[in-house]
């Protein structure tokens, strides 16, 4: 029995849905950008997709190496392949992840920053985006006030979807997740000034608004893009080729 054989269906989903889009924070199981997925007696194939040809390439490659890597953790898989289709960089992306070329080692001089500092870019992000969330929450269920901000802790909020998010990008970013720290900070953990917060507030909402819309815009175009082919929903395709089945 090749190892392969021993990766469940619900093994591969589980891993990919731990992978976010890096511009919209979002699993890219939930955003249809997974389309197919592929067992057979050596490995699994993964094909991802996006919403239009010329998506960001940093972004796209970020994606799927992170999908790559997340796949190789699951225990028993065989060979991961994943590939990016419909994409204008799409042959040297998929080149540069069967190589395991790296970022800079796919896009050569075109690479910009590392993907450590693009990683990092997306990251902040979606950090700003989380705090402002939780914080305009506890504005909502409270009594404090716009100027008592600084003084929040990250004890103070609400257990919930809202402030498990927010721990998971400050985790990422290495940030303290201790309930005594303050919610309100910069990107480096370090405390926002009191009479700032009402603009960096204002900011955070604005990346928090923008990256939403993007969401809602990109799962738009997704389903224009494919409506004529593959189903545009969050369910990929899955097909198991292998002869053998797992006994587990």
């Amino acid at each position: 029995m090749t190892a392969a054989v021993a990766c469940a269906e619900t093994d591969v989903i589980e891993a990919l849905t731990t992978v976010v889009d890096p511009e919209l924070d979002e699993p890219i199981t939930e955003l249809g950008f997974v389309r197919s997925i592929t067992l057979d007696d050596d490995g699994v194939t993964v094909h991802l997709r996006l919403p239009t040809a010329f998506c960001s390439p940093n972004f796209a490659y970020l994606m799927a190496s992170d999908a790559l890597d997340a796949l190789r953790l699951v225990e028993d898989i065989g060979e991961v392949r994943v590939l990016l289709d419909d994409h204008h960089d799409s042959d040297k992306i998929n080149a540069g992840l069967a190589a395991d070329a790296g970022y800079i080692g796919t896009f050569g001089s075109e690479a910009e920053e590392s993907l450590h500092e693009l990683r990092r870019t997306f990251l902040s992000k979606a950090h700003s985006a989380a705090m402002e969330r939780c914080v305009e929450a506890h504005l909502k269920r409270t009594t404090l006030g716009v100027n008592e901000i600084h003084k929040l802790t990250l004890g103070d909020l609400a257990a919930g979807r809202a402030k498990t998010a927010l721990l998971r990008r400050r985790v990422r970013l290495g940030l303290s997740v201790c309930p005594a720290s303050r919610v309100f900070v910069d990107d480096n953990g370090q405390r926002i000034a009191p009479d700032s917060v009402p603009l960096r507030l204002r900011f955070a909402k604005s990346v928090r608004i923008s990256m939403e819309g993007n969401a809602h815009f990109c799962r738009g175009l997704l389903a224009t893009r494919y409506a004529d082919g593959d189903s545009v929903g969050t369910t990929p395709r899955i097909t198991d080729l292998r002869t053998t089945r797992s006994l587990r």
